[in-house]
């Protein structure tokens, strides 16, 4: 991967940090309460609702921009 794909990439995680909150407040997920731990398909199955609220949270951002 040359410098370019590395630029992208740094690019790509700094939109999402910088959407981060937009995706968590769509995705509407509940925070663990202290000490619980959650099994690898709950955990599974909250990362696929988070790329889903991302992809939202583009689209908003994009609409905005308009």
């Amino acid at each position: 991967m040359g410098s370019e794909g590395i630029e992208r990439q740094q690019q790509k995680v700094q939109e999402f940090l910088r959407l981060l909150p937009v995706t968590l407040a769509v995705a509407g997920l509940p925070e663990a309460a202290p000490g619980q731990h959650l099994t690898d398909g709950q955990m599974e199955a909250r990362a696929t609702t988070i790329r889903s609220a991302y992809k939202v949270a583009r689209q908003i951002i994009a609409e905005i921009a308009k």
